[in-house]
């Protein structure tokens, strides 16, 4: 995840614009929202803002790093890092 968001950081405006800030924010909503399933499954999930495309690295960092904290078992954190290459490879960075 940390490459990712590195190479979104270092990724020229116009690759952002296209699709890589879009992918970077659905992959941090989509962690956003499994954190909230653990942390509160009777509560109303929230919605991660679209903070714009020269923040999506930091968000998706910080929607990952939630992530793990919860993570329960070697197979969440196989298909979190699976999520995250296929939503890299979908950005093209």
């Amino acid at each position: 995840m940390d490459h990712f968001a590195d190479r979104l950081r270092a990724a020229p405006q116009s690759r952002l614009q296209r699709s890589a800030a879009a992918e970077a924010l659905g992959l941090a909503r989509e962690f956003a929202l499994r954190t909230q399933r653990v942390e509160d499954p009777s509560g109303e999930p929230r919605e991660m803002p679209d903070a714009g495309m020269f923040a999506a690295a930091d968000q998706i960092t910080v929607a990952a790093h939630d992530l793990a904290l919860v993570l329960k078992n070697e197979e969440e954190l196989a298909e979190a890092v699976t999520l995250v290459a296929e939503a890299q490879k979908r950005a093209g960075v």
